[in-house]
């Protein structure tokens, strides 16, 4: 009787969740539109930081809680601020960066443009990291806070190993590797460093203290040397900063308009929570020929695309292969950019959606632009397109494949519990949970795993218009920057999203000069899409957070758990590269 009760109560809930949330979505629609006044003389205000998404959030809660811009957000916005005759100037305000180095290039170039059209952009910094003074130094003046300290002590990657853990607890993971730079599965087997990993995580790193060192030179007006050497003196107290030439001034916030005129007349601040309601539209911008834009952000699986997964961002190839038959079927779609931001995922899945690229290229001209990370299965679903753009410190390539399973018999040992089971078929046991492969069955796995290798080389090679010996000799699963990618043949130009949409204009015979519209996929919701569909893809995770079930055992009751990859699935799956 309780128990029944507890559902009608959970029943209850649910209605009157979606029942506030439409009638919520109706206010929030009727204030939709309403463009907020900007007076002339503004200057807008951006702070930059968080983990610079690639899209945002879906369901009820992303649009009642305002989520923070993606990458493309702020960097349309800012070149809206460059066209608007309203906004004169811009500041800048960097916070902590969840971002790799990708997207923070994407916007520094964009502040970079914005400054083209001859408005000044001033940043001013309350704390000042490597990726904060990085991105602040592209402005032409750069304020710090009095008490604040510039953080700035050059580029270091961190790599976990936890095989010394999983010894303890008497897990084993068995795991195979095509290609000596594919350490993916090296945060699981090792105890530290094997020599190819160490060799490639010192590589990305140089490559990226390097475009460091060269992007404050450019923007201090320093030689590479002499930033190079006041690097190795910091980090540095406000007063130090200031004579070393990093910085222009110390201020607080409300000081700095007094310091710098940024404009004649009054001075009116514009927020870019604001700002971002302003349509291009209005501005000139974002109409005329139509260009889709399709974003592949997370992990490479089989099936729908999840993009609020509490696990993470999941690509599906079905849902990919849909967008693309999509914008190709359609003939007001005259080219396609794919956006990619993943760390790869399932070979198959991959496969699946590298045909569809495929297809479209016959087609339609499609561009594939890299965001922070485009790499092994990230890479593969890029390799088919007419032109590959990636930032300079973008992490691509790992070309190679892995494949780990978890052996949990001393686990279970340990704990008391016994596991045993019965089968029929040579190789049935073959993944089995309580012993490792067995030589036969290590070769067949490994024959598989070849096959996979030998036909993404082969594929690699086809879209590079080149030889799979030249392809698999940069491959062997190496990572290798944007920068690196663009030496050795795997990437075609460096830049970011505008660069692509600019490289597929000029495929489609579109002038670099004319306006274009994007289209994005996936499409915004709509409002029947949300009162049907409320909690989004990720009902669990929401739900459990409205019902208060924190319980991880009630909410997998709820639904079942995310199975990203099938058994023995053959990965394309880049190494655990950490770059901070």
């Amino acid at each position: 009787m309780a128990a029944r009760r507890g559902v009608w109560l959970v029943i209850i809930l649910i209605v009157l969740a979606v029942s506030i949330s439409a009638i919520g979505l109706l206010l929030l629609a009727s204030a939709v539109g309403r463009e907020p006044d900007v007076a002339a003389n503004s200057t807008l205000v951006l702070r930059i930081g968080g983990d610079l998404n690639e899209m945002e959030p879906g369901g009820v809660l992303g649009q009642f809680i305002e989520a923070p811009p993606t990458v493309r957000g702020v960097v349309e916005m800012i070149r809206k601020a460059k066209v608007d005759k309203r906004i004169s100037s811009l500041i800048l305000k960097p916070s902590g960066a969840g971002a790799l180095w990708g997207k923070v290039q994407e916007v520094r170039d964009a502040v970079a443009d914005f400054r083209r059209s001859g408005k000044p952009a001033i940043a001013y910094l309350e704390y000042g990291g490597e990726q904060e003074f990085y991105l602040a130094s592209v402005c032409d003046k750069v304020f710090l806070m009095p008490t604040a300290t510039l953080d700035l002590t050059g580029v270091a990657s961190y790599e976990l190993f936890l095989r010394g853990m999983l010894d303890k607890i008497g897990a084993y993971p068995d795991a195979l590797h095509i290609g000596e730079y594919k350490t993916a599965s090296n945060t699981l087997t090792e105890h530290t460093y094997t020599a190819a990993h160490r060799e490639m995580a010192e590589s990305l790193n140089t490559d990226l203290y390097q475009q460091l060192v060269r992007g404050i030179a450019e923007g201090r007006r320093k030689t590479e040397a002499e930033v190079k050497s006041l690097i190795d003196h910091g980090p540095f107290l406000p007063e130090d900063a200031l004579k070393a030439g990093l910085i222009d001034d110390l201020a607080y916030e409300d000081e700095v308009d007094d310091k710098v005129k940024l404009a004649s007349g009054k001075v009116h601040y514009v927020d870019m929570n604001d700002y971002r309601q302003v349509s291009p539209t209005s501005l000139g911008l974002n109409h005329g020929p139509r260009i889709a834009v399709i974003y592949a952000s997370g992990i490479i699986a089989s099936g729908k695309s999840n993009y609020d997964s509490p696990s993470g961002a999941v690509v599906g190839s079905e849902t990919i292969g849909e967008y693309l038959r999509k914008a190709r079927a359609d003939s007001t779609i005259k080219a396609i950019v794919l956006r990619v931001d993943s760390p790869g995922g399932s070979a198959l899945a991959s496969d699946v959606i590298w045909r569809e690229v495929m297809l479209t290229r016959n087609q339609k001209p499609i561009v594939a632009s890299m965001s922070d990370v485009a790499a092994s299965g990230g890479y593969y679903i890029a390799m088919p397109a007419h032109a590959i753009v990636a930032e300079p410190s973008t992490l691509t390539g790992s070309i190679g494949v892995v494949m780990t399973k978890f052996v949990i018999d001393g686990t279970l040992k340990k704990l008391g519990l016994n596991m045993e089971g019965v089968s029929q078929g040579r190789y049935a046991e073959m993944y089995s949970p309580v012993r490792p492969f067995s030589p036969e069955e290590r070769a067949r796995v490994a024959e598989n795993m070849q096959a996979t290798y030998d036909t993404f080389v082969e594929k690699a090679a086809q879209g590079r218009n080149t030889t799979p010996e030249k392809i698999d000799a940069i491959g062997q699963g190496r990572v290798w920057t944007g920068r690196q990618a663009k030496q050795i043949g795997l990437v075609d130009e460096l830049g970011g999203l505008d660069r692509a949409v600019a490289l597929a204009k000029q495929r489609a015979k579109i002038a670099q000069d004319t306006e274009v519209e994007i289209v994005v996929y996936p499409p915004k919701k709509s409002f029947y899409d949300i009162v049907r569909d409320p909690f989004g893809t990720d009902r669990a995770s929401t739900l459990g957070s409205l019902l208060g079930l924190g319980n991880p055992r009630v909410m997998q009751a709820l639904a079942a758990p995310l199975q990203v990859f099938r058994r023995g699935e053959p990965l394309a799956l880049m190494p655990n590269v950490f770059i901070r």
